[in-house]
C-alpha cells in the first residue's frame, strides 16, 4: 500500500499529528515577533538581513522597517484581519510590507507582479482588501479602474522614482512610512488566527484565495529548511521565484530570518543572464530555480565567465526536474540540484531529496513531519509502484480556500489535501512524478505518463526542452504529440523528428514515442515555469481537427 506515514501521524489521524512543530508554540503567536523581534532578541540586529544590488538592510533595520508600516498601517485605521494587498517587486519594501502588516493581525496578500488588470481586480474585489501597497509602475495599470475596487480605502504607491506623479487620494509610501514610530507591540493574535493569503494560479479558472495562519512559516522552516536544507547562519539564498509565490517567499525571507542567515531580492525577470549575474556579483551559497531556468542557464555560451563558487547547494520546484538537467548541472558546476515538490495550499515543498543522497529523475522522498498516500479515483490507496493520485497531510496547508466552501470541501479533506498531481512510490520510499491528474495518457491500454516522454526527449543532445499532451489520431485514439524546443544550433526538419521519434522508442517502450513532433521556439509556461499544457492541448486538438 502506497502511504508513507510521517513518525507519530498514524493515517487514521483526524487532527494534528503527534510532533507538530505548531504544537511547540504557545496559543498565543505573531508570526512577526518569532521571526523579527526573535532575531533582535537573539542578538542578530547587526547581522545583514537582505542584500541588494543598492545596498544591504540589517536586521534590525528590516525589524524597523515593519514596525513603521505597522504603525502607519494602524494610522489609517487598518484593523485585525483586515486584508492588505501587496502588489510589490521583490525588495526590502515588499518584506516590510509583510512583516508590518501581520505584526498589526492584518492580512497580507502578495500578488503576482505579472498578471492582467482584470486579476488584479478579481483579487482586490474577492478579499475585499482594504489597502493596497503597490509599485507605481504597477498602480498606472490599475489607476484607470479605481472605482471598480469595491471594498478598496487606501491606495499607498512605493515611488521609485520621486517623478512618477500621485494621484490626490494617493499616498506616498515614502512619507508613509516615515510617519510611522519604529517601535511596536504585535498585536495578540493566536497561531491558528490567519497570517497571510496566497491566490493560487488560476489556471483552472478564478484564482483561489490559500488562507494561511500563523504557525504555517514556522513548520515549513522547522520540517523542510533546517533538516533537508541544512540552513546556517552563513548562508545566502537567492531565489528566482519571486516572494509573491508560495516557494520564493520561503526561499527569500522567512527561511533565511530563520536562522540568522540573509537573501538576495531582484526585483527583475530572473533571466539566465540576470541568474548568473547575480550569482557572481551577490555569492549566494543557495540558489532556488525552476527546471526550465537551469536548462536556460546550461543552454548559455561561455558560462565559464561567471563564477558560481560560491553555490553549496540549488533548489528545484515548479516542474518534475529530469534526471539528464541534474547530471548536466552537477557535471558542469559541481553542485547537485535537489529537487522537491510543494504547492500554494501546503506552503512549501513536502516531498524532496536530500543532498548526498539524490535520486536524479525523482522527486525524493516524504519531508518527515508530512504524510503521504497514492490512492485511486475512488480514494483507496493503491499498491506501491502503480500510479495514483498525491495525497498529503502536515499542518502547514492552508485551512480553506476563501469563500470557496465547496472546493474547499472537495479539496481538503480532514487532514489530507488533494494535490492533483500523479505519483508512484518504488520500493525504496522514493516518489517519481507522473503529471498533473488531467495530464496523464491513456495510449493502447496503457498509461503513459508526458513527464517521462518529456525527459526522454530533453536527454536528446538536441533537445532543450520539450512538452508532450494527448491529440486524437484519424481512428480517435489517443497517442502522444510532443512539442520540442531545440538547442542553439540545431535546426528543425523532419530527419530530425524521426530521429527523436526513435530515440524515445529505444529510450522508453515503443508504445510511449510521440506520433508526432512539432517544433517551436518556446513553450507556454506560467510565471511560476510550469507548463501550461491545456494551450499545447488546444493546438494538438486544432491540428489533429485539420488533418
Amino acid at each position: 500500500m502506497s502511504m508513507s506515514p510521517a513518525p507519530g501521524f498514524s493515517p487514521e489521524t483526524t487532527g494534528n499529528p503527534v510532533g507538530n512543530p505548531a504544537l511547540a508554540l504557545p496559543e498565543s503567536y505573531n508570526v512577526t515577533t518569532a521571526f523579527l523581534d526573535g532575531a533582535l532578541a537573539k542578538g542578530w540586529g547587526e547581522r545583514i538581513a537582505i542584500r541588494t544590488s543598492g545596498g544591504q538592510w540589517t536586521y534590525q533595520k528590516l525589524a524597523e522597517g515593519a514596525n513603521r508600516v505597522g504603525n502607519a498601517l494602524l494610522a489609517l485605521g487598518m484593523e485585525m484581519e483586515q486584508r492588505v494587498v501587496l502588489l510589490l517587486y521583490d525588495s526590502p519594501e515588499f518584506a516590510c510590507s509583510f512583516f508590518g502588516a501581520m505584526k498589526i493581525g492584518a492580512v497580507p496578500i502578495p500578488l503576482n507582479t505579472q498578471l492582467r488588470p482584470d486579476d488584479y481586480l478579481y483579487v482586490l474585489n474577492d478579499s475585499r482588501a482594504r489597502a493596497v501597497i503597490v509599485d507605481a509602475d504597477l498602480w498606472q495599470q490599475l489607476a484607470p479602474r479605481r472605482r471598480e475596487m469595491q471594498f478598496l480605502r487606501q491606495v499607498i504607491v512605493l515611488r521609485r522614482n520621486d517623478a512618477t506623479p500621485l494621484g490626490s487620494a494617493e499616498i506616498d509610501y515614502a512619507s508613509f512610512v516615515a510617519a510611522g514610530r519604529p517601535e511596536l507591540t504585535a498585536a495578540p493574535t493566536l497561531r491558528d488566527d490567519a497570517a497571510f493569503w496566497l491566490y493560487s494560479s488560476g489556471s483552472t479558472g478564478f484564482p483561489k484565495g490559500c488562507v494561511h495562519l500563523q504557525h504555517d512559516m514556522h513548520c515549513c522552516t522547522e520540517l523542510y529548511a533546517k533538516p533537508i536544507l541544512q540552513l546556517r547562519p552563513d548562508d545566502i539564498t537567492f531565489s528566482a521565484a519571486k516572494l509573491f509565490f508560495a516557494y520564493g517567499l520561503g526561499n527569500g525571507l522567512y527561511f533565511p530570518l530563520s536562522v540568522g542567515a540573509s537573501a538576495v531580492h531582484f526585483p527583475g525577470r530572473v533571466t539566465p543572464e540576470a541568474a548568473f549575474t547575480v550569482i557572481s556579483e551577490q555569492r549566494p551559497t543557495i540558489f532556488f530555480g525552476v527546471p526550465t531556468l537551469y536548462a536556460a542557464m546550461l543552454a548559455m555560451p561561455d558560462t565559464s565567465r561567471f563564477d558560481t563558487s560560491s553555490l553549496r547547494l540549488c533548489v528545484s520546484a515548479g516542474e518534475s526536474l529530469p534526471a539528464d538537467l541534474f547530471h548536466r548541472w552537477r557535471d558542469r558546476f559541481g553542485v547537485e540540484i535537489l529537487d522537491g515538490i510543494g504547492s500554494t495550499e501546503v506552503l512549501h515543498i513536502f516531498i524532496s531529496n536530500v543532498a548526498g543522497q539524490v535520486v536524479p529523475g525523482s522527486t525524493g522522498r516524504l519531508v518527515p513531519g508530512y504524510q503521504a498516500k497514492i490512492v485511486d479515483e475512488s480514494g483507496q490507496p493503491v499498491p506501491q509502484g502503480e500510479i495514483g493520485n498525491l495525497m498529503i497531510a502536515g499542518d502547514s496547508t492552508c485551512s480553506q480556500y476563501w469563500n470557496k466552501h465547496e472546493r474547499t470541501k472537495a479539496t481538503i479533506q480532514g487532514p489530507w489535501i488533494q494535490t492533483g498531481d500523479k505519483y508512484y512510490q518504488d520500493a525504496s520510499g522514493n516518489y517519481w512524478y507522473c503529471g498533473r491528474s488531467d495530464d496523464m495518457l491513456k495510449v493502447s491500454g496503457q498509461w503513459v505518463s508526458p513527464v517521462e516522454v518529456e525527459a526522454a526527449l530533453s536527454s536528446h543532445p538536441s533537445v532543450l526542452e520539450a512538452a508532450v499532451v494527448g491529440r486524437e489520431d484519424k481512428d480517435k485514439l489517443i497517442k502522444p504529440q510532443a512539442y520540442v524546443v531545440l538547442k542553439a544550433g540545431n535546426q528543425p526538419s523532419d530527419a530530425l523528428a524521426d530521429e527523436l521519434k526513435q530515440y524515445v522508442k529505444m529510450t522508453l517502450t515503443p508504445v510511449k514515442y510521440p506520433r508526432w513532433i512539432v517544433f517551436v521556439d518556446e513553450l507556454p509556461k506560467t510565471a511560476t515555469g510550469k507548463m501550461q499544457r491545456y494551450i499545447l492541448r488546444q493546438q494538438a486538438a486544432e491540428q489533429g481537427n485539420s488533418e
